[in-house]
């Protein structure tokens, strides 16, 4: 008589405190005073800051960057980094490092050599940039280093990404995470040296303008699984990185497409809330998901229109109702 064996399925991690963030726009003057406690008091525990290095030709190796560059803006620099964080610390604010690579007229998901003497010289330079700004968090004691973002056509290459994370954990102690485009989650080879899985999750969750809330939470479905696919083979906790939605007509279509792009569609401030509420009915509930960092926030409020920013808007009354409620 045969017996069946039964496979018990991995229990999926789970947190017990999220990061309720956002990406934190480095302004270009000194911070005046009262802009972070503004953020403190929509119930917000978290910020990303996002200096940037600067490569000139993405298919070319060389890494502009630099710390604390006199034409720099205040708020990307590392003397406004560390104001910044000093701020936010006395409000029970946490922070994460993210920096970015800006390609000129291009974007980081494009960056590729076209041979393998470009590649190592790309890595190279890499490394030694994210190591400067591995320095700087280990300096200000910033509990996460997110070590990438978007670099979409590099994540295959684990033998080079397993250096530079050697390299980062030589002189920062925190945890680390890779931001990883809503097309790359998925191809990422090195999540198994990481201590979160990281995805700027500009899911398109609906097709058309003015989609109701429940179809936006339906477009939240195969995400969802995609992911918990992810972090059920790896057993590591998700931090959505980046999230954002413009207050557009058609912002759940295309959530990543730039406001400059965006100047025949309507504006609207109702799509954009629905948008938010879609996302704490959905994924926010999930107890994989660490904490979340929305796309984004400016120290001297919202700008422009159409934008990402829930400034003023009725997403940032969701915002409010969701991240002052008690988990």
């Amino acid at each position: 008589m045969g017996f069946w064996v039964l496979e018990a399925e991995p229990i999926l991690p789970s947190v017990n405190e999220k990061l309720k963030g956002v990406c934190w726009v480095g302004s270009r003057q000194p911070l005046q005073g009262g802009e972070l406690a503004a953020l403190r008091d929509i119930g917000a525990n978290a910020i990303s800051q996002t200096p940037f290095g600067w490569q000139a030709d993405k298919n070319k190796p060389e890494i502009r960057w630099s710390l604390d560059a006199e034409r720099q803006w205040w708020g990307e620099s590392a003397r406004g980094i560390r104001a910044t964080a000093d701020s936010s610390i006395n409000l029970g604010i946490s922070n994460m490092l993210k920096p970015h690579l800006w390609a000129r007229g291009s974007w980081p998901g494009e960056i590729e050599m076209n041979s393998e003497e470009d590649w190592v010289l790309w890595f190279e330079n890499y490394k030694n940039f994210i190591v400067d700004y591995a320095k700087l968090a280990a300096e200000l004691d910033f509990p996460i280093l997110c070590i990438g973002t978007e670099l979409e056509k590099t994540v295959h290459r684990r033998k080079e990404w397993l250096e530079i994370i050697s390299s980062i954990r030589e002189v920062y102690g925190g945890k680390l995470i890779y931001a990883a485009n809503f097309t790359e989650f998925e191809h990422v080879t090195f999540w198994d040296e990481l201590d979160y899985i990281g995805i700027q999750a500009y899911f398109p969750i609906s097709q058309g303008q003015e989609p109701d809330l429940n179809q936006l939470k339906k477009g939240w479905k195969n995400p969802l699984a995609s992911i918990e696919k992810l972090v059920r083979n790896y057993q590591l906790p998700v931090i959505f990185t980046e999230i954002g939605y413009c207050n557009t007509a058609d912002a759940a279509a295309e959530p990543w497409v730039w406001p400059n792009e965006r100047k025949e569609s309507p504006l609207s401030e109702e799509v954009q809330a629905r948008c938010y509420q879609a996302f704490f009915e959905t994924a926010w509930k999930k107890p994989w998901l660490a904490g979340v960092y929305f796309w984004k926030w400016y120290p001297e409020g919202k700008r422009r229109d159409p934008d990402f920013s829930p400034q003023g808007l009725k997403a940032q009354e969701v915002l409010e109702v969701h991240f002052s409620s008690v988990d």
